[in-house]
C-alpha cells in the first residue's frame, strides 16, 4: 500500500490504504506511550489496532467535541489493558494531546489511567477487571432499543482471554434473548493471553458455535486485512440480532520480534526495542481522523421531578420491609429515570410490584446476576436511575461489578432481601450474611437497613437521589410498624426509639435486632433497668454523633446484629465511636457459627441475637 502522509486527515471516505496508515500509527503511538510509561500492553494493542483503525475511521459515529450529544455511538474496551491503544485513539481524533498521551500515561494524577476510567469524557464505564465490558454494553444497547428509542450502536473490543469468563456469555445470552441488533462485539483473536496460549488459540469456528448458540451472530475475519473488517463492520449494522466479529489476529503485530511470542504480555517494549519498533511501523506519524458523526437523535428533555405518592402503613401491623420495597419502587415509577431490574426472584424480593405498573422499564435478566448489575450500570450510563433487586447472598456472587461500578463513578440503587438467620428454614445458602461487609467497604457507598415498612418504603425512596452505589437491606418476615406516615429518615441520621435521664446501657439494633432490642429493652425494664435503644437504619454513613451521646450517657452499649461480626454493624459502630475518642463498655453480638435451618426465632436464638442474649450482654456489662 502506499503511505499516505505523515499528517493527513482521515475521514469515512478515505482509502483504505490510509485507514491502514491510521492504524500503523495506532501501533507507533501505543508502544511510544507504553515505553515513555515503563508499564502498559503495548502488544495487546497493537494485534487490535486494525480494527479500531477501522472503526474509527470509517464506522464510529461520534461527535468527539460533544461526548454527550445523544447520537453518539458508544465504545467500550472490555479488553481494558490495552489503554495505550485507546488513548492512542483519542489522540488521532485530536481531542488527548500527543505531549498528554507520551509524558503523563500511567503517571500519578493523570486522567491517562492504566485502565479506561469516566474521568475522561470518552469512557462510558471503568473497565480492567475482565469480563465486565461486554456485560456493561448490553445494558447500554437495553436502554438504546427499549427506552431511548434512539439509533446509535454500543461497539465492544473484548479480548480472547476473557471470553472464558461466564459473565460474556450471560452477557451474549441476553443480547440474544432480547435482539439488541444495535450491539456489535469485537473479539481479538490473538491467541495470546497471559501466560500463554489461550484456550480455544485461533479456533474461531469454535468461537463462532459458541456465540451463534447464545442467539447472536457470528461472523469471522482476518483482523489485520482492513478491508474484509470494513465489510464485516457493514454487515454487523445491518443485521437483525446483536453481532459478534471474531477477528483472527497477532499478538505484537507489526514487529517481527515479539509477534505472536510469548513472554511479552503486559510488558513495555525497552527503550531501543521501541525505537527499532517504530522504524519498522514505518514511522511517527500525526494523523487526524474525522469519522462519521453522530446520529441525528432529539435530546431528551429532562423530566421534572414527579409527584411520587409513596405507600402508608399503619402502625402496629406486621408488614415485610421487602413488601415496602416494592410497593415503594412502583410509587418512584412516576419518575421516568427510575428503571428495575430482577434476576428472577422479584416475587421474593417484590420488585415484579414495579413491573406490574411500568413493564417497559422492568428488565428481567432471570438467574444472571452479574449481567443484571451490568446493565443496571448500562442503563446508569444512559441516564437511567436504575433499581436492582435480588437476595442478598446472591448479590455477593456480583461483588466485582459492584466494585467497578463505583469505579466508573455511577449511582444505582441495590436491594437484597432474604437477609441473616431471619429466614428460617431456607438454610444458610440463602443467608445473607456477608452482604453489610461487602457493600460497606465499596467506596462512596450508601448502606441502608430498615427495621419496618415506613423506614423501608421512606428510605426506598430516598436511594433516587443519592450520589453512588446505594444499597437497601431488607427482611424476609413480617414485623411491626413502627413509624407514622411521613416520618423523615434522613440519611445518616437514627432514630432513638426509648430514651430516658435513668438509661443505663444503649442497645443498637437494626431490621429485626431492632425488634429484639426493643424486647429485650421491656424485659430489662421488668427488672429496673432502664435500656435507650436506637434504631441505626443508616449504617454507613452512621450516626456518630448519636452513639456517641449514648454511650457517654448511658456508659455502655450493645450491639446484635443478623449478620457476621467482620465487617458489619458492630465494626462501624466501634469504628464511630472511635472516631469521636468514645470508648463504653461495649459488646456486639453477631452470627458466629454456621447456622442451619429452622424457625425465625430458634435461628436468632441459637445465633446469640434473640432478646434474651441481648439482655444478657447487657445485664454483664452492668455487671462488670
Amino acid at each position: 500500500m502506499t503511505a499516505a502522509p505523515t499528517n493527513a486527515l482521515i475521514g469515512p471516505r478515505s482509502d483504505l490504504a490510509d485507514v491502514f496508515e491510521l492504524a500503523q500509527q495506532l501501533r507507533v503511538d501505543s508502544i511510544r506511550a507504553s515505553t515513555s510509561a515503563g508499564s502498559g500492553h503495548p502488544t495487546s494493542s497493537m494485534s487490535a489496532a486494525d480494527l479500531m483503525a477501522v472503526l474509527l475511521a470509517r464506522h464510529l459515529h461520534y461527535d468527539w467535541h460533544h461526548p454527550e450529544d445523544p447520537g453518539n455511538d458508544h465504545l467500550v474496551f472490555s479488553k481494558g489493558h490495552a489503554s495505550p491503544l485507546l488513548y492512542a485513539m483519542f489522540t488521532a481524533a485530536g481531542v488527548v494531546s500527543e505531549e498528554e498521551l507520551l509524558t503523563t500515561y500511567r503517571r500519578t494524577g493523570s486522567r491517562l489511567q492504566g485502565h479506561p476510567t469516566p474521568v475522561l469524557p470518552w469512557v462510558d464505564v471503568a473497565t480492567g477487571s475482565l469480563g465486565q465490558g461486554l456485560p456493561y454494553g448490553v445494558g447500554m444497547a437495553l436502554a438504546g432499543r427499549r427506552l431511548d428509542h434512539a439509533p446509535y450502536r454500543v461497539w465492544v473490543l473484548c479480548g480472547d482471554s476473557e471470553m472464558t469468563e461466564g459473565s460474556m456469555w450471560e452477557a451474549l445470552d441476553k443480547a440474544g434473548r432480547y435482539g439488541l441488533a444495535n450491539l456489535t462485539a469485537i473479539v481479538d483473536v490473538n491467541r495470546l493471553g497471559q501466560r500463554g496460549p489461550t484456550e480455544l488459540g485461533w479456533d474461531l469456528e469454535a468461537y463462532a458455535n459458541r456465540v451463534e448458540a447464545f442467539g447472536c451472530a457470528a461472523l469471522t475475519v482476518e483482523g489485520h486485512d482492513v478491508a474484509a473488517v470494513d465489510k464485516a463492520f457493514e454487515v454487523a449494522c445491518r443485521a437483525e440480532r446483536p453481532t459478534v466479529v471474531l477477528a483472527r489476529t497477532i499478538k505484537g503485530r507489526g514487529f517481527a520480534e515479539v509477534e505472536d511470542a510469548e513472554g511479552w504480555h503486559g510488558k513495555p517494549l525497552p527503550r531501543e526495542m521501541a525505537d527499532r519498533a517504530v522504524a519498522a511501523l514505518g514511522g511517527v506519524r500525526h494523523l487526524t481522523v474525522r469519522g462519521p458523526g453522530p446520529h441525528s437523535v432529539a435530546a431528551r428533555q429532562p423530566s421534572h421531578p414527579a409527584a411520587v405518592e409513596l405507600p402508608r402503613f399503619k402502625q402496629g401491623e406486621k408488614v415485610a420491609t421487602r413488601s415496602a420495597y416494592g410497593k415503594a419502587l412502583a410509587a418512584l415509577g412516576a419518575r421516568p429515570e427510575v428503571v428495575a431490574l430482577d434476576a428472577e426472584v422479584g416475587n421474593s424480593t417484590h420488585a415484579e410490584d414495579f413491573g406490574e405498573v411500568y413493564p417497559g422499564r422492568y428488565v428481567q435478566t432471570f438467574i444472571a446476576e452479574q449481567q443484571m448489575l451490568a446493565s443496571a450500570v448500562g442503563l446508569a450510563v444512559r441516564g437511567r436511575r436504575p433499581y436492582a433487586a435480588t437476595f442478598a447472598a446472591f448479590l455477593t456472587r456480583a461483588h466485582d461489578f459492584i466494585r467497578m461500578a463505583s469505579v466508573s463513578g455511577v449511582s444505582i440503587a441495590l436491594c437484597g432481601s432474604h437477609c441473616g438467620v431471619e429466614i428460617g428454614a431456607d438454610g444458610p445458602s440463602q443467608m445473607g450474611l456477608e452482604d453489610i461487609a461487602m457493600m460497606r467497604s465499596v467506596h462512596g457507598s450508601t448502606v441502608l437497613y430498615p427495621s419496618d415498612a415506613m423506614s423501608a418504603a421512606a428510605l426506598t425512596a430516598a436511594m433516587a437521589d443519592l450520589e453512588g452505589i446505594s444499597y437497601l437491606r431488607t427482611t424476609r418476615g413480617a414485623y411491626p410498624v413502627l413509624y407514622p406516615p411521613q416520618e423523615p429518615f434522613p440519611v445518616g441520621g437514627s432514630k432513638t426509639l426509648r430514651s430516658g435521664a435513668e438509661d443505663r446501657v444503649t442497645l443498637v439494633g437494626a431490621g429485626v435486632t431492632l425488634h429484639e432490642c426493643l424486647a429485650a429493652a421491656d424485659e430489662l425494664a421488668a427488672e429496673g433497668v432502664h435500656a435507650r435503644v436506637i434504631d441505626l437504619y443508616s449504617v454507613k454513613p452512621v450516626d456518630g454523633d448519636t452513639l456517641c451521646r449514648a454511650a457517654r450517657e448511658t456508659g455502655a452499649v450493645v450491639v446484635a446484629e443478623d449478620h457476621r461480626p467482620e465487617g458489619g454493624i458492630g465494626e462501624a459502630v466501634l469504628h464511630a465511636l472511635a472516631g469521636h475518642g468514645t470508648v463504653p463498655r461495649f459488646a456486639a453480638l453477631a452470627v458466629e457459627q454456621m447456622p442451619g435451618s429452622g424457625p425465625s426465632g430458634e435461628l436468632l436464638d441459637a445465633a446469640g441475637i434473640s432478646r434474651g442474649h441481648i439482655a444478657e450482654a447487657a445485664r454483664r456489662l452492668l455487671a462488670g
